[in-house]
């Protein structure tokens, strides 16, 4: 097992990695996850100095195609002038199909990114063959790979997908939807509240709990729209998601808000971790609790709770 803990803010964060599959990862929290152009070199500095969780930078979607080699380029000066980040540092390559996707998993591996994003993730296979990429480049085991679930193909094989989380040399550790791209494949109209979205959004969320990795929503288009955007947030924190991708700065501390436990939640799960951590209840599955029967099943999810805090168990 590895603990590793560093400072970001006020906010005190622990990476935890178990081998025994009987223990949950601890991951740091994915609140706020914001999209970086690669080609952007301003946005590409100011990315150090934002109160995010994660940074996701770009070599898909924002990037022209006549700019994509350079844009790499830059990236990679930009963390080798800036090797550590008190936040993690995501690449999104483009697809294995295109004349840059290869190209990009080995630069990314190369430079020190915390994981890489891909794009249209539709099968198990791609999770693997991105695996193997990076162990070809010699990436460090402790880079992840993350998926864009973001078509209908991607969301009727999710669990499937998913279920790869629980083999650790496969490195998948995060999904993130693509609503953007799951509307324009589907033919869903933009709706408030996302009716029409809301159960392929749950069936993301269910296979990501079976697989027991993170799950991001999707972004919110109007950066302008700041009640909008704190209305999607709250739902989809209610509907189980850990972070929201953002596409400004502005968004950064609403969503920082909402993916947050409350201090409610925060004071109960100390209570629940406590009370199972007596010498007299160490080998208890069950234990009384203010006249409440609890299990061990809450123990996981008071330490879930812990963790997205950033408090050591």
């Amino acid at each position: 097992m590895r603990d590793h803990a560093e400072r970001f803010g006020t906010l005190r964060v622990y990476t935890v990695r178990c081998t025994n599959r009987d223990m949950k990862t601890i991951v740091r929290p994915r609140r706020s996850v914001l999209f970086v152009p690669a080609s952007n070199a301003r946005a590409l500095e100011k990315s150090l100095t934002l109160p995010a969780d994660c940074v996701i930078y770009d070599l898909e979607d924002s990037v022209a195609p006549d700019a994509k080699v350079s844009a790499r380029d830059a990236l990679a000066a930009h963390f080798a002038s800036h090797p550590k980040a008190g936040f993690e540092r995501i690449v999104r390559v483009n697809t294995a199909e295109t004349p840059w996707g290869k190209d990009d998993v080995a630069t990314a591996a190369k430079m020190g990114a915390d994981a890489i994003l891909l794009p249209k993730v539709e099968r198990p296979q791609d999770i693997i063959d991105a695996a193997n990429r990076l162990d070809r480049h010699d990436a460090d085991p402790a880079v992840g790979v993350w998926a864009m679930i973001e078509t209908p193909r991607g969301i009727l094989n999710a669990d499937e997908i998913a279920v790869l989380g629980h083999r650790s040399a496969v490195r998948l550790a995060c999904f993130v939807v693509g609503p953007n791209d799951i509307a324009r494949e589907t033919g869903v109209r933009p709706q408030p509240g996302r009716p029409y979205l809301i159960p392929w959004l749950m069936q993301i969320v269910l296979a990501a709990r079976a697989g027991g990795i993170t799950v991001l929503d999707g972004v919110y288009n109007d950066f302008r729209d700041s009640v909008g955007f704190e209305a999607e947030c709250a739902q989809g924190a209610a509907m189980g998601f850990d972070g929201k991708t953002l596409i400004h700065p502005g968004q950064i501390e609403a969503a920082n808000r909402a993916f947050s436990p409350s201090e409610e939640e925060v004071a109960q799960a100390r209570r629940v971790v406590e009370i199972f951590a007596r010498p007299e209840n160490a080998d208890k599955g069950v234990v009384s609790l203010d006249g409440q029967m609890v299990e061990r099943l809450h123990l996981q999810m008071a330490e879930r709770v812990l963790a997205r805090t950033g408090v050591k168990l």
